[in-house]
């Protein structure tokens, strides 16, 4: 069965940050806020910096009834979607998907002590280990760049700032965003930490 991960996100209203936390209480904040008008909320995965989707209609007990309903069809199991199996492999979390290989990779597998299919896991999770610093600074890279793409695209220095974003130029981009409005500037610096780990 899936788990689903709690999302945390953070709303704006224009350029001013109204709250952070799980998507519920973040979500009746807006609702909240955007009942007192103003500019349009906007709110974003704290992880990937998406956008997320809310359904403001109705009553408070209303939204939070629809991000219940979507958070339970995320959960449900991969399983009841597809057709059940026959006899064989345990439900394990393994899943059969197609590699490509020249035939010489296959020659070298079918050598290793397991099989194929337990060398490749150990090679994937061999990778996985490897890259993993330069994965958590790719991914908030990325984030960081969707976030000042939606709230800072038209702010000075914009193209100079994702420039050094990605060259991993922690002083130059604290520079850039400087001038930029408090909670947009404080938000980028919390997206973008782990993208200068590196460097």
């Amino acid at each position: 069965m899936s788990v689903a991960r709690t999302i945390y996100c953070t709303a704006f209203q224009g350029l001013t940050r109204i709250a952070s936390g799980v998507l519920p209480e973040v979500a009746l904040k807006s609702k909240q806020a955007m009942e007192q008008g103003g500019e349009p909320i906007l709110l974003f995965d704290d992880e990937t910096s998406r956008p997320i989707e809310v359904d403001f209609r109705g009553s408070s007990s209303d939204v939070l009834a629809r991000l219940q309903e979507a958070s339970a069809e995320s959960t449900q199991p991969a399983e009841a979607a597809s057709p059940a199996r026959g006899p064989g492999r345990p439900k394990l979390g393994v899943v059969a998907r197609e590699v490509t290989l020249l035939p010489r990779h296959w020659e070298w597998l079918t050598r290793q002590p397991g099989g194929a299919s337990v060398t490749l896991r150990r090679l994937v999770d061999e990778a996985r280990r490897a890259s993993e610093g330069q994965d958590r600074v790719r991914q908030a890279q990325e984030a960081t760049l969707r976030f000042m793409t939606a709230m800072a695209g038209d702010l000075p220095r914009y193209e100079d700032a994702t420039r050094a974003l990605f060259a991993g130029d922690r002083t130059r981009f604290g520079q850039l965003i400087e001038g930029w409005p408090v909670d947009v500037r404080d938000h980028i610096e919390k997206l973008a930490g782990p993208a200068f780990e590196a460097a």
